[in-house]
């Protein structure tokens, strides 16, 4: 009998093209793997359209309402947690997801939590890494960038590595082609971290 497919839940912001890039690598076969629900905080976000075109169901759960009331973060990360929990996700994918995720989150899913980062371990952690590592590049400060998927942890970009690559900076470069070039490398990076990440979880045996 073969093995059950593992499953997936993918989080999202805006754009939804690594989310692309696991929705074909499953349905091509290449990563024995199945996307269970697409969670966005933002209603706009393109990748709730590619989900729903592959008859993904979706998730949009914002921010603004905690806000709102006067509940704290804590409440938002505890209230998401239930929201995911029935679809039994062996794996979370945070693929450009925006928020920082408290404890009152990943104490719900311990060690199966992993977040897609544009750059290399150490460098540039939080938002809007690509430009801050092209400025960086021109200002003569580093020779190149990269990108990598880690594990969740509380404290922002700094968990435990499970896939890293280098993405080289050119003197001719824009930051619209160093970006592109750096949305390739995530696409490939992001499906070995998941592989990795899922055979971690195997031999954990949880």
């Amino acid at each position: 009998m073969p093995e059950a497919r593992s499953r997936l839940v993918v989080m999202i912001s805006g754009f939804g093209s690594n989310l692309q890039a696991i929705l074909d690598a499953c349905a091509a076969g290449r990563l024995w793997a199945e996307v269970v629900l697409v969670v966005s905080n933002r209603k706009d976000a393109y990748g709730l359209v590619r989900a729903a075109r592959a008859g993904v169901p979706t998730l949009y759960f914002p921010l603004r309402p905690y806000r709102e009331r006067g509940l704290d973060r804590t409440d938002y990360d505890r209230d998401l947690a239930e929201r995911i929990a029935p679809y039994r996700p062996d794996l979370i994918v945070l693929a450009g997801w925006m928020h920082i995720l408290s404890p009152a989150f990943l104490d719900r899913f311990p060690g199966r939590v992993i977040n897609l980062h544009p750059a290399l371990p150490g460098m540039f952690p939080g938002r809007d890494a690509i430009r801050r590592a092209f400025e960086a590049y021109r200002r003569g400060e580093i020779a190149y960038s990269g990108c990598m998927v880690h594990e969740v942890t509380p404290e922002v970009d700094a968990g435990p590595v499970l896939a890293q690559t280098v993405v080289p900076i050119f003197p001719d470069d824009t930051l619209e082609r160093f970006e592109a070039r750096m949305h390739e490398a995530e696409h490939r990076i992001l499906l070995k971290g998941i592989q990795r990440a899922l055979e971690r979880i195997r031999s954990r045996g949880f």
